[in-house]
């Protein structure tokens, strides 16, 4: 069987993955399709041409301003529509389903989603942000402050990385919510996420 890599569609025939969903099942060395359970050969897997065709061709409308977009766009778009953005802005606030006896979360930094720091595209996710900046900030030479970093507690808004890709590319490959407690300081918090990253595997 041959394997084709469907973001960057890739294919496994006949099975097809996001390229990104896909990279961790070629580190192993006898892979197997998450779908079917079937052995590949990561040398044999291709990107599935006519699907990142369809996205590229294929439109519809933005959910904010009611644009045709092509799918391969979509992301990109929404996160910089004003429209998606004032209704966001306007989603009812949280308020428990049953009364409680617990406070209702406020005054908690957003560490979810973050901005962009060249262009300003907004509601990214960690994962989105470093696509989102390889892809279009690639040979941006401006000093920027690192979103996520400043989101800590330990963070610095006002300190611009030297080179901010290479800052994303290797201090935020993972998700700080899946292994850090935000009430230690940064080096305490870095090495029990490796300590525990390193226990997962």
């Amino acid at each position: 069987m041959r394997p084709v890599l469907a973001t960057s569609p890739q294919a496994h025939v006949p099975c097809r993955f996001c390229g990104e969903c896909l990279q961790p099942c070629l580190q192993v060395p006898s892979p197997l399709c998450p779908l079917c359970r079937l052995p590949f050969d990561p040398k044999k897997v291709d990107k599935a041409a006519h699907v990142e065709k369809q996205l590229s061709s294929y439109k519809a409308p933005c959910r904010g301003c009611h644009k045709k977009v092509t799918l391969a766009k979509m992301r990109v778009h929404i996160s910089s529509c004003l429209k998606v953005q004032e209704q966001m802005a306007n989603c009812p606030k949280f308020v428990p389903v049953v009364p409680t006896s617990q406070p209702i979360p406020s005054n908690i930094p957003n560490r979810s989603t973050f901005a962009c720091p060249y262009c300003g595209a907004r509601n990214l996710d960690q994962q989105e942000l470093v696509k989102h900046c390889v892809e279009s900030h690639r040979s941006d030479p401006h000093r920027v402050v690192c979103p996520i970093c400043s989101a800590m507690p330990w963070g610095d808004p006002s300190y611009k990385s030297a080179n901010f890709l290479q800052h994303l590319l290797h201090r935020h490959k993972f998700s700080y919510d899946t292994f850090v407690d935000y009430s230690i300081d940064e080096e305490a918090a870095f090495q029990a996420a490796l300590a525990l990253s390193l226990s997962e595997n």
